[in-house]
C-alpha cells in the first residue's frame, strides 16, 4: 500500500483483459464563473503490456462531431482528452471526439515543438464509438456515449517506448466542447489558471502503468 501512495492514479495490468479497470470521474470544474457546466464523465482505464485501453462514457445535453478526419478540430466537438508525458521530455495530446476522431501529437507547450503524428501512427489506434463514425451536427444528446479506444505503445511516437509495463508518467485527463451550445472544460485533474487551458504539464498527476 505504500507504493500506491506516491501516485495519483495508478493502470492496471489486465494482459488477457479480465479483471478491474481503474475508474476515475473527470469531474473538476476548474473555471466555476465562466463555465460551471459540468456533464457526467467516467474514464475506465487499463493496459495489457502492447496497449492502453481506455473507456470514456459521457453523459451531457449536445453532442455534436463536425470533424471528419484525424488531427481535425475535434476539440470544438464533444471531446474527451487524453494528455501524458512518458519521459519528462514534452508531452503528448491524444484528443478524441464522439464518433473516434483522433488528434495526436507531441510537443513541449501549446505552440512549442509541435508534431504531428502520421496518419500510420493514427491509424493503429483501434476506436469503438457507440455513435458511429460518421460526423454529425450539434443536436440535443439522446442518452450517455461511449468511446472506446485501445492504443498501442508504438503510438507515442518520440518515446519509442514498447510496453507500458512498469512505467511512471505523468497525464491529465479531460472533457470538453468548445464549440457546443454549452461549452465546458472539465479535468481529472485541478488545472490552476486564469482561463481554460489543458495544455498545462505543470498540472498533471502522477501515474504508475502497473
Amino acid at each position: 500500500m505504500e507504493k500506491l501512495k506516491k501516485y495519483d492514479l495508478v493502470v492496471p495490468y489486465l494482459p488477457a483483459g479480465e479483471g478491474k479497470p481503474v475508474e476515475v470521474k473527470i469531474e473538476k470544474v476548474n473555471w466555476p464563473g465562466s463555465y460551471p457546466y459540468a456533464p457526467e464523465v467516467k474514464a475506465r482505464l487499463w493496459h495489457d503490456g502492447d496497449n492502453l485501453h481506455i473507456e470514456y462514457e459521457v453523459d451531457e445535453e449536445y453532442v455534436a462531431a463536425l470533424a471528419d478526419n484525424d488531427n481535425g478540430e475535434v476539440w470544438k466537438d464533444s471531446c474527451v482528452e487524453f494528455f501524458v508525458s512518458l519521459d519528462g521530455n514534452g508531452y503528448y495530446n491524444l484528443e478524441s471526439n464522439c464518433t473516434g476522431k483522433v488528434l495526436l501529437s507531441h510537443r513541449l507547450g501549446r505552440k512549442d515543438n509541435v508534431e504531428y503524428a502520421s496518419e500510420d501512427v493514427l491509424k493503429g489506434i483501434k476506436r469503438d464509438p457507440s455513435l458511429g463514425s460518421s460526423p454529425f451536427a450539434v443536436r440535443k444528446s439522446d442518452g450517455k456515449w461511449t468511446l472506446k479506444l485501445v492504443v498501442p505503445a508504438t503510438t507515442f511516437f518520440k518515446t519509442g517506448i514498447e510496453s507500458f509495463k512498469g512505467i511512471d508518467a505523468k497525464c491529465n485527463i479531460y472533457k470538453c466542447g468548445d464549440e457546443l451550445p454549452v461549452p465546458h472544460f472539465l479535468s481529472l485533474f485541478p488545472i490552476k489558471t486564469e482561463n481554460p487551458d489543458f495544455h498545462r504539464p505543470e498540472f498533471f498527476g502522477t501515474v504508475h502503468f502497473e
